[in-house]
């Protein structure tokens, strides 16, 4: 398996989950790249003491995402929904290997869409339905009204379930103290420990 960390400028993020990868998955060819990176930078002193703090050593240089990494990578994991949209946008032809590395590890989310499908088209119906009964008795504005009341209980249990849907954005330590980059790093260090149980199942 080879895998490839994708973030904005390569020096955070990306260097501190390939740094991860490569310390807790055995059998995995690692790499990381930034969608608007230079070339050659050194990863940042934070990230590299966040690490060194774990006892794992981050020797790193900056590099854009090309087509030759992605066509070496069989997935492409990103920090971001944004970093996904700018490769899908710039590089259309390896869209089937794009994931955020969130949406990648996590199956949660599946069963939340499917009963928000579900939620969506039960207030549909109901909703019509209900227009039906009601439009020659009530004029429009009144009948708008009635329907947000009748669907409350509906209305709110779409809410419910929109809330649970994660946030698929690893939090971005740039410019923040050390303790940002921790909390990043241990973010990062979770999913981590998640993409090495699915891959090696």
């Amino acid at each position: 398996m080879k895998l490839l960390f994708v973030c904005t400028g390569n020096t955070c993020r990306s260097p501190m989950a390939e740094a991860l990868a490569k310390y807790k998955i055995l059998n995995t060819e690692v790499k990381s790249a930034g969608v608007f990176a230079v070339e050659n930078q050194q990863a940042s002193p934070k990230a590299i003491q966040a690490l060194k703090e774990k006892g794992i050593k981050l020797d790193h240089r900056s590099q854009p995402v090309t087509q030759e990494l992605l066509n070496w990578a069989d997935i492409v994991l990103t920090m971001t929904t944004q970093h996904k949209q700018s490769l899908i946008m710039e590089y259309p032809n390896f869209q089937e290997k794009y994931y955020t590395f969130k949406e990648y590890v996590l199956e949660a989310d599946k069963k939340v869409w499917e009963q928000l499908k579900k939620a969506y088209a039960d207030y549909e119906e109901k909703r019509s339905i209900f227009i039906q009964k009601n439009q020659h008795k009530l004029d429009n504005s009144l009948l708008d009204q009635q329907i947000q009341e009748h669907l409350a209980e509906e209305m709110e249990n779409i809410r419910r379930l929109e809330a649970n849907l994660i946030n698929y954005d690893i939090s971005d330590p740039f410019g923040g103290d050390l303790r940002a980059y921790k909390n990043t790093l241990e973010e990062l260090d979770k999913y981590i420990d998640l993409l090495r149980k699915k891959i090696s199942k």
